[in-house]
């Protein structure tokens, strides 16, 4: 197990990651560019959203957002992505006659999307706290126990999204609205309150 680790973490995945320098600037900057912009709309031009909520409080409820939004969007998009590649490689044939069989390829394909996106909000979550952010009532593990939760949940969605790639090659409809509906309507980065009126809205209709 931890030679397979070893490969699909540091070999396949670290080491690949970092070779591609450009990629790994940019990725980089997705992280961190996001969470200046959240801050100066929702500070300065977001009059609506600041008279709900002072700057500060907003600045925390969205930089803990940000920062785990990322782990919805990477349990539904990894493992089909990581598929397709395999597809474009011509390898895929290879893992699903290995030892390792389907299931442990993408499963273990998931581990590294796993710990970027751990890379990933422990970055934001740094920006956060130079802008302000406190983290000294955080319930550490709760939030442990909730990712594990949601990873645990997701993964099954994740499988059927993988399943579609082979069909579609291009595009991924579930990822996509997946994506799409969690970040909207889940609360990642509109204040519960600022929605509550769209959200009636809808139950009415």
């Amino acid at each position: 197990m931890l030679a397979k680790l070893y490969a699909f973490l540091y070999l396949r995945g670290f080491r690949v990651w970092v070779s591609y320098r450009t990629q790994m600037a940019l990725n980089v900057l997705s992280w961190v560019l996001p969470v200046f912009t959240y801050y100066f709309v929702g500070t300065s031009l977001g009059e609506h959203v600041t008279a709900i909520t002072d700057p500060t409080s907003y600045t925390s409820f969205f930089v803990v957002g940000l920062a785990f939004q990322g782990y919805v969007s990477s349990s539904i998009v990894t493992i089909s992505q990581r598929l397709r590649n395999e597809q474009l490689y011509g390898t895929l044939e290879y893992y699903v006659l290995s030892p390792l069989g389907v299931f442990g390829f993408l499963t273990y394909s998931a581990v590294w999307g796993f710990i970027l996106n751990t890379l990933n909000a422990a970055v934001i979550l740094a920006v956060g706290a130079g802008l302000g952010v406190s983290y000294s009532h955080a319930n550490i593990l709760g939030a442990i126990i909730i990712v594990l939760m949601l990873l645990a949940s997701t993964f099954g969605v994740a499988m059927m999204s993988a399943a579609l790639v082979m069909v579609t090659k291009q595009g991924n409809p579930i990822a996509f609205f997946f994506s799409t509906f969690t970040t909207l309507m889940s609360g990642t980065l509109i204040l519960p309150s600022s929605g509550e009126a769209y959200v009636n809205g809808y139950s009415v209709v």
